[in-house]
Parts: structure tokens; sequence; C-alpha cells
């Protein structure tokens, strides 16, 4: 292997039973009890690690910066987070953070927070911008 590779990133949550029925409704796929108090659920070539650390007391903290996710369907995505109740509030370069919107950078995306303060965007995989 010619350099490194993403392939895990961890979210922590509270009450793993919730966050991965959350989690499995906003991603559309399943995921799976690895132990350690941890579900995983491939995305891709990255697994998306939901941790609970509460049975070791400690608290969850919530990631610092989006997550970012390309889907197929970005209407379908933002209808299972609007259910979810999960659009983000406030305003991304004044567009909503919420809504699908054609972000200045070109991708059409809303953003996502969970119960446990997580950030996600979803992206529309057609217009993801890689910078090259």
């Amino acid at each position: 292997m010619a350099g490194a590779r993403l392939f895990r990133v961890i979210l922590q949550v509270g009450d793993l039973r919730t966050a991965s029925a959350f989690y499995t409704t906003l991603l559309g796929v399943d995921g799976r009890a690895v132990g350690g108090g941890r579900v995983y659920f491939d995305c891709g070539d990255v697994i998306l690690a939901l941790l609970d650390p509460t049975a070791a007391g400690a608290k969850p903290e919530p990631n610092r910066d989006d997550v970012y996710l390309a889907v197929d369907d970005i209407d379908d995505a933002h209808e299972r987070a609007m259910r979810l109740e999960g659009l983000s509030p406030g305003a991304v370069h004044g567009e909503s953070a919420g809504d699908v919107v054609t972000r200045p950078w070109g991708e059409r995306s809303f953003y996502v927070r969970d119960p446990w303060g997580n950030r996600l965007c979803f992206v529309d995989a057609k217009t993801v911008f890689t910078g090259r």
C-alpha cells in the first residue's frame, strides 16, 4: 500500500441501542455490533463506528467537525434525516444548514446533528468536490 488510507471514523454516542436505530434509519443501512460498546456501519471503504463510552463511566463527546457522506439519493437521505428530527439548525454560508442547497463550492448538500451533538453533512454524490 502506498501511503495511508482512512478506514474508520468513530462517533461517540450514549445509549448504543438508540444510537444504532437512529443511524440505521439515517444511513439507510444496518449496522453490526462488534463488541466493546461499538456498532459499525459500512460506508463504502470507510467504517462509521458508533462508540458508547458510558459503560466505562465516561460521557460521550461529540465530534468537533462535520463528517461528510456522499449519497446517491440526497432527497431520500434528507427525508430520513427530517423524520428523525436531525436536520441542523443555523446557516452555512448564508443558506439553511438543514435544507438541500447547492453550496458555493458546488456541492449539493444538507447538514445533520445527531442527538449526541455529532455533526454530519450529506452530499449528493454527483456533486462531490475533491479539490481536483
